[in-house]
């Protein structure tokens, strides 16, 4: 692939995501000047991008639309429902040809019936407004109207125009001077035959034979104003001039801003595998570290201005890692928009092919995420998308007679929460019976009745996350809500993420994700149960505890103590994990967690140092083992299990 082939796909795709923003926001909010120029601004830049390769077709939807959106920018015509359809027509074509192009090199066969099916739909929109000059350049007749006015005129001059007036004007009682003296900001007027003047025989003098161009120093409309009466007859180009006086030729001002370069800015396009490379040379440095911190330890008890020395040079370090890892993590942040910006085209077209309404709100994609997040966001978010649309929003029919609006509404939205990554997606369908999901897992042998009675809503809803589990009657091409449920579930996990479901029958379904921002260096809290070490994530803790082992009581089946007046129940660790032996159950040692929703203390047998490491996915034999969320290097250089609390409490 040529560099100018890569550079047109990585701007085209960021040129269409910004696009689908502008439009969004102009849907919620019309009025919005600065997103009109923006979303202006883009289709110009896409236009003139795609001419640049054997695109024809998108050129020409892309003029339409630029047109189109001139005409608005200059108050001719405001954007209606049927505009907003057709932009959104044109930019998912486009985005689809720019996916073509990366494919094959080339746009498809059909991209002539395409583009023509797209245009002709449009042309309804077209508006009979006086002709105005195209946003790549002045008309000829402009540039010559400034180069013929008097210097001192032409950087007030604001608008330039050229009234032909019908030649049989004079019978009808017209007076085309005076008309045009009626300007408002009038700064210079011409007078120019429209034909070879005649001999003075020749002339007939009640047929005008003049063309009368001028400039005004007021804004386009008030010029059209004007000439309200002979519409057909006038032609207007909008003016703007640069701080010396001097015009630009073919520049609005939407053309004005210039994409910032290497020059401008200083930036530089780096490999990815450069950033990912780096990304693990700084987790290499914090295993390190907390290996000379263990040295260290150790050194105390021989020498003691020793250990003191290298506490001072462990702690300079620890301070340049801190600095080197969030100035690392910056440059991996990438924006999420252009990693979601298919979502809304597909959205679109799954709701259009399996006959729904369909309401896509898509908020919070401005922010930056690191690049590992962003790269492997897009196919969990697409699958539980498809399976919403599918099997969550009801069809239209469906809706209404359950007395709902007969558009559903899905909603993708992004935040961030301290050092995370929060995404909800959420749809106002039927929602998931825990019953019909309990039914199903007995059916499917995952557990037997009892075990399943057993369940809390909450519990059984995560049994979605079994492989190939699924609730659905009937299969169909898209999705199945369940269906490959596992496969998001084990993406989230890769993140070092947690997925949680709420959902309320025949209301809809809540989704949340949580990742974190900062994927180089993870924090950890070590522990000990059952005579292993074990790393557990700091988001996922609330707090560490030490009680007398006396005032942890037995509570039915189980065990609880009370924290700050509020019974919490407590759960062996080593338990958990299978251990024989439960050494840390007297410990009275406790970690804190609300990662499932409701707190937890899980009892350990000690709870040791906290460290920065580089959690890596689990693989090989772990990555069938429930619970693990991976492994880092601990201390002592050995390798630590990093342990999912969600996943353990399940």
């Amino acid at each position: 692939m040529d560099d100018l082939l890569e550079q047109f796909l990585i701007e085209g795709r960021d040129l269409v995501a910004q696009a689908h923003g502008d439009l969004a926001a102009l849907g919620r909010e019309p009025q919005r000047r600065d997103r009109l120029d923006s979303l202006f601004r883009a289709v110009h830049t896409l236009k003139g991008s795609v001419a640049l390769f054997d695109m024809a077709p998108a050129e020409r939807l892309l003029h339409r639309a630029e047109t189109r959106l001139d005409q608005t920018r200059r108050g001719d015509a405001p954007l209606i429902a049927r505009d907003f359809e057709g932009l959104i027509a044109v930019i998912d074509q486009i985005d689809r040809w720019i996916d073509d192009i990366e494919r094959h090199g080339r746009l498809p066969d059909a991209a002539e019936s395409q583009g023509a099916e797209i245009l002709a739909a449009l042309d309804h929109e077209e508006r009979q407004a006086p002709a105005t000059h195209d946003a790549g350049g002045l008309p000829d007749w402009a540039e010559a109207a400034l180069a013929r006015a008097p210097l001192d005129v032409r950087h007030p001059a604001r608008t330039a125009f050229r009234y032909s007036p019908d030649p049989e004007c004079f019978f009808r009682g017209e007076d085309p001077l005076a008309l045009a003296r009626s300007v408002p900001g009038l700064l210079a007027l011409n007078l120019l035959p429209t034909e070879e003047i005649p001999a003075l025989e020749d002339v007939e003098p009640f047929r005008c034979v003049l063309h009368i161009e001028g400039l005004s120093s007021t804004g386009i409309d008030a010029v059209r104003t004007a000439f309200r009466m002979v519409p057909d007859q006038i032609a207007l180009a909008a003016l703007e001039a640069d701080g010396e006086g001097e015009h630009r030729e073919g520049r609005t001002e939407a053309d004005g801003t210039q994409l910032e370069t290497a020059e401008t800015n200083g930036a530089m396009r780096v490999s990815s595998a450069k950033l990912d490379a780096l990304a693990a040379e700084v987790g290499q440095l914090a295993a390190a570290l907390n290996a000379l911190e263990a040295a260290t330890e150790r050194a105390g008890a021989f020498d003691r201005d020793f250990a003191a020395e290298l506490r001072r040079v462990h702690g300079a370090l620890s301070r340049s890692l801190g600095t080197l890892s969030a100035t690392v993590s910056e440059v991996r942040r990438v924006p999420i928009e252009p990693v979601v910006r298919r979502l809304p085209r597909l959205a679109r077209e799954l709701a259009a092919s399996l006959g729904k309404d369909l309401r896509f709100e898509l908020a919070g994609e401005g922010l930056e995420v690191d690049k590992q997040v962003a790269d492997a966001i897009f196919e969990p978010l697409l699958h539980l998308l498809r399976n919403a649309i599918d099997h969550g929003i009801e069809a239209p029919e469906v809706r209404v007679q359950s007395g709902k609006s007969a558009s559903g509404a899905v909603g993708l939205g992004f935040s961030r929460s301290g050092d995370h990554l929060s995404i909800v997606l959420s749809d106002d369908g039927r929602g998931m019976d825990p019953d019909a999901i309990r039914r199903a897992a007995v059916a499917k042998g995952l557990l037997d009745g009892a075990e399943a009675a057993g369940l809390t809503d909450r519990q059984a809803l995560r049994l979605v996350f079994a492989p190939g589990f699924s609730t659905s009657q009937a299969v169909t091409e898209v999705s199945g809500r369940g269906v490959g449920m596992d496969a998001v579930q084990r993406a989230v996990e890769r993140l070092q993420g947690t997925i949680e479901i709420e959902s309320t029958v025949g209301q809809g379904t809540r989704i949340g994700i949580r990742l974190p921002l900062n994927a180089i260096l993870t924090r950890l809290v070590t522990v000990c149960a059952g005579g292993e070490r074990y790393g557990l994530r700091m988001d996922q803790i609330d707090e560490t505890l030490r009680l007398d082992p006396a005032t942890i009581e037995e509570v039915g089946h189980g065990r609880a103590c009370t924290i700050r007046d509020r019974t919490v129940p407590v759960v062996s660790l080593a338990a958990l994990l299978g251990h024989a032996s439960d050494v840390g159950e007297e410990s009275g040692r406790l970690v804190v967690t609300g990662a499932t929703g409701q707190r937890v203390a899980l009892s350990v047998d000690t709870v040791d140092e906290r460290i920065d490491a580089a959690v890596r996915e689990r693989s090989g034999l772990l990555a069938s083992m429930p619970a693990i969320g991976g492994t880092a290097i601990d201390a002592d250089g050995g390798v630590l299990l990093v342990l999912d609390l969600p996943e353990l409490l399940a």
